[in-house]
């Protein structure tokens, strides 16, 4: 009985995401057929045809019609956009033109044959990338595919038809496909059409229906198209289901995870997994333990695994790497069941029942102790090549002999020892010398020299010390007993000797590349600068990795190198284009990658969460990959490092910009408010003042005359003032101002200022105290009374009519003090530095006559500019404002005043 309580079902956030993220890209129908000449070519072109009759924009981006009439006919009405040649060994190749495509910006293009490679120096290495592009651009995309180029069922097409295909298609392609159409017809009218030569010339359809179109081949293909389509359209259905709250029999709690190693056929057993996941409908992980024993495979060993580990997640599978201990199934099912994983695929062993007995079988220890997870193990087929990669690719290295001659030196000393000691130890206990020669051998050599120095010294001990001496033949029973058991404990000791000894070296490595990262990270935490930290990035990727790099962050509209260890200013057009397309789609791209594989580096993105700040590029004299997995994984945490100290430096310039661009907006609103009043005030009053004078001239009186020309004067010594306060705050912020200094007498530099302020402080009383023995200060004479005339400017503005200017003046030996007083209203606690700031005024009353907000700052300025301060205050005795200079007395002053 349905529970009503039950709480309401709630669309998934994750069908949501999806299709916001599908508004933004074009649509992707993909024309699905189980063998070439089925018409998925032709029925595409119908398709487009019905498009562009409903109004659509439709051109043909590359469509290939083999000759066939009937295509040819179709494509004659639709817009074909030229193909781009490309020289290649001396022919010329045409592929299509992505960049024209882009250009025009149809609505829908056809696209012939997805899985086609493209030819070398082209952007994209396969067909199927320039049609993610064209998605992402957000063109929709007619396309073309048959069954066996997918490539989880790529194996399943080679075991069905003996024929392996090499072109293949990521399953995430079709996984993404909006539509998919499954062009059909049955085996015979198939075989029909290949007779009547529709699909291939009459001699290469003979050889087809002989080696591929036999009629069983062509119905299991069959099966696989319909039974792949049908998965998509439930997936697809799924989501509809999800997006609208639909309640349904979801797939809960399943997880898949397939074991990796660098057997070949690992390939298999990722594209296996790929379809259980498919057919679960589960995430998967694709897993290789990291034991001591990755320490001693060749190099061509690691790479496979480094390819095992991409093709997994070009499947869209996430590939994980774990350090392991002594037993692998203990570290599988360690990590299988913190994943919640419910399904481990695995590969059968081809070992020997012997070295299953000597060494343990993982495929029989996952099975006992796997409790609740199920275990598949599968019988891979061996692939004569690893997955996108040519068997030439990579050398195998050359294993090194000077272990095993240094084992046998070993041996040669223990002998030696064994001989010295011989007259005073007994037999049995003469065999711990070789068993000590086996463990140092272990210790310092390896598992393999150990293995030989104890065969070594089992014969060695035989020959040399067992009766009858100095051959192998062994009288007495005992000794045969002691010496097998010395050759078994041997053994034993060597290897676990050895493996403590891997244990220990991959510990160490780890050891040491944390303590790098530390204090990789430690030296990017104190940079300071861009340079510094981009520098130190390059050099640390360099020595940690030991190759070459540059790092290219964008520049105005490009991308230029910043720093790249060794030292190197640019990079080549090929390299520049790979390190844009990586900055562009946040992906690797360059060398061994899938995109642009034909530059000289590896460029991959710097990646925050604000989006890529930046590109690493990486490459070595070295043939084969750049990177194993774990450098990979190395790689990664580097440049995660470098793009967080980038973007700590971005923000702080960000943040250091943003406070500019305030303090101007602020300074810009307040010099147009000052401009605005300031200027128009006087204006407006010489102004009127002027033309009442040329109007009624003969009407006024004599006094009104000389009111109106005193107005006009006074206005115009205001404005005058505005003007010189404006020029002399752009000096001081441009370091214009230097100084004239010179001994000067402080009273007479008062005495100026005081005359040139006698017209505003007409209306204020002032008093005069300066102290009689004041010495003389080396100051520029005119800075100096420009700052005191703006401090009694000041005054005069604030202080009302009628009330007391004060000038007062003292000495304290190292310093002579001025202090300008008023009894006006004062100015806050909180006001007495920021009137020192461009264009602030204190708040006044409307009595108050306007200012520019510029005369203290200006006045500080040139006060400072000669060594001295000044300071704002509260008057302690009553109500007004205090300004106090403070000048050193310069030591020739005191000189001069010590003299007689």
């Amino acid at each position: 009985m349905p529970d009503d309580r039950a709480a309401p079902v709630r669309p998934s956030p994750d069908a949501l995401l999806a299709a916001a993220e599908q508004e933004t890209r074009g649509r992707l129908k993909i024309f699905l057929g189980a063998a070439p000449g089925v018409g998925k070519t032709y029925e595409m072109l119908v398709s487009g045809h019905a498009r562009r009759n409903d109004g659509a924009d439709v051109v043909i981006g590359v469509v290939e019609t083999h000759g066939r009439r009937e295509t040819e006919a179709l494509v004659a009405g639709l817009e074909v956009i030229p193909r781009r040649s490309i020289p290649y060994k001396g022919r010329m190749i045409e592929e299509m033109d992505l960049d024209a495509i882009l250009a025009r910006r149809p609505a829908l293009v056809l696209v012939d044959e997805l899985a086609h490679t493209n030819a070398p120096e082209s952007r994209h290495a396969k067909r199927y990338m320039d049609v993610e592009e064209l998605l992402a651009a957000g063109i929709d995309v007619y396309t073309t595919l048959n069954i066996q180029h997918v490539e989880s069922l790529n194996d399943v097409v080679a075991q069905i038809t003996r024929v392996r295909v090499r072109e293949t298609v990521p399953d995430a392609i079709i996984d993404r496909a909006d539509d998919i159409e499954v062009i059909d017809i049955t085996p015979g009218d198939l075989l029909q059409r290949l007779k009547e030569g529709k699909v291939y010339v009459p001699e290469t359809a003979r050889r087809a229906v002989e080696n591929y179109f036999s009629p069983g081949n062509l119905t299991a293909l069959r099966e696989l198209a319909l039974r792949r389509t049908a998965e998509r359209v439930d997936e697809q259905l799924l989501s509809h289901m999800r997006a609208h709250a639909i309640s349904g029999p979801w797939a809960a709690g399943e997880r898949v995870l397939v074991c990796l190693s660098e057997d070949p056929r690992s390939a298999a057993l990722v594209r296996y997994t790929k379809r259980l996941a498919d057919r679960l409908r589960a995430p998967w992980v694709a897993l290789y333990v990291e034991t001591e024993r990755a320490l001693r495979l060749d190099t061509a060993e690691r790479d496979r695994i480094a390819d095992f580990l991409r093709l997994a997640e070009r499947m869209g599978g996430e590939a994980v790497t774990i350090p392991g201990g002594t037993r692998i199934a203990d570290d599988v099912l360690t990590y299988a069941r913190s994943a919640n994983v419910t399904h481990i695929v695995i590969g059968k062993s081809d070992r020997s029942r012997w070295f299953e007995i000597l060494n343990g079988s993982v495929v029989h220890d996952l099975v006992r102790r796997s409790g609740n997870i199920s275990v598949h193990v599968i019988a891979g087929e061996k692939e004569t090549t690893a997955p996108g990669r040519s068997a030439a690719a990579v050398p195998t290295a050359r294993r090194e002999t000077w272990p095993y001659l240094a084992s046998l030196l070993i041996v040669a000393l223990a002998t030696l020892v064994g001989f010295g000691l011989q007259k005073i130890l007994a037999l049995q206990n003469i065999a711990l010398v070789f068993l000590t020669a086996v463990l140092v051998s272990a210790v310092r050599l390896g598992l393999a020299p150990a293995l030989v120095t104890s065969v070594a010294a089992m014969l060695a001990f035989n020959f040399f010390f067992i009766p009858p001496l100095y051959t192998f033949t062994i009288t007495d029973p005992e000794n045969v007993v002691a010496l097998f058991f010395f050759l078994v404990v041997a053994i034993i000791a060597s290897n676990l000797t050895a493996r403590v000894r891997a244990q220990a070296l991959a510990a160490r490595a780890r050891a040491k590349t944390a303590e790098d990262l530390y204090l990789f990270s430690k030296k990017l935490a104190g940079a300071g600068t861009l340079d510094d930290l981009l520098w130190a990035t390059a050099f640390q990727i360099a020595s940690m990795l030991n190759v070459r790099v540059v790092i290219v962050l964008p520049d105005a509209d490009t991308l230029a190198v910043k720093a790249a260890y060794p030292p190197e200013d640019t990079i080549d057009a090929a390299d520049l284009a790979a390190a844009r397309w990586a900055f562009e789609n946040n992906r690797w791209a360059g060398r061994g990658a899938d995109t642009l594989p034909g530059a000289k580096r590896l460029f991959m993105p710097m990646q925050t969460g604000r989006g890529v700040v930046g590109v690493i590029g990486i490459d070595r004299d070295k043939e084969g990959p750049l990177l194993t997995p774990e450098q990979r994984r190395l790689m990664d945490a580097l440049a995660d490092q470098a793009a967080l100290a980038v973007e700590r430096v971005n923000l702080v310039a960000d943040v250091e910009k943003a406070k500019l661009d305030a303090a101007t907006d602020r300074l810009r609103t307040a010099l147009l408010t000052s401009i605005s009043h300031d200027l128009k005030t006087p204006l407006a009053s010489i102004m009127g003042a002027a033309g009442t004078l040329r109007s009624f001239f003969s009407a006024l009186t004599e006094d009104a005359r000389s009111d109106l020309l005193s107005t006009v004067e006074e206005e115009a010594e205001r404005l005058n003032r505005f003007i010189a306060n404006l020029l002399d705050m752009t000096r001081l912020e441009s370091g214009a101002i230097i100084p004239n200094a010179g001994l000067c007498d402080v009273s007479e530099v008062v005495g100026s200022a005081l005359n040139r302020a006698q017209a505003i402080l007409r209306h204020h009383r002032l008093e005069i105290e300066l102290a009689p023995d004041l010495p003389m200060l080396s100051i520029d004479p005119v800075l100096f009374a420009q700052a005191l005339f703006n401090l009694l400017d000041n005054a005069a503005k604030y202080a009302p009519e009628g009330s007391l200017v004060r000038i007062e003046g003292w000495s304290d030996g190292a310093f002579v003090t001025l202090a300008v007083l008023d009894e006006g209203p004062g100015i806050a606690e909180e006001d007495r530095e920021r009137v020192f700031d461009k264009f602030y005024r204190v708040r006044k009353g409307d009595q108050v006559r306007a200012g520019t907000g510029l005369g203290l700052g200006i006045s500080r300025g040139f006060l400072e500019a000669m060594g001295g301060t000044l300071t704002a205050d509260g008057r302690p005795d009553r109500r007004g404002a205090a300004f106090t200079i403070r000048m050193p007395v310069p030591p020739q002053a005191r000189a001069l005043k010590a003299l007689p």
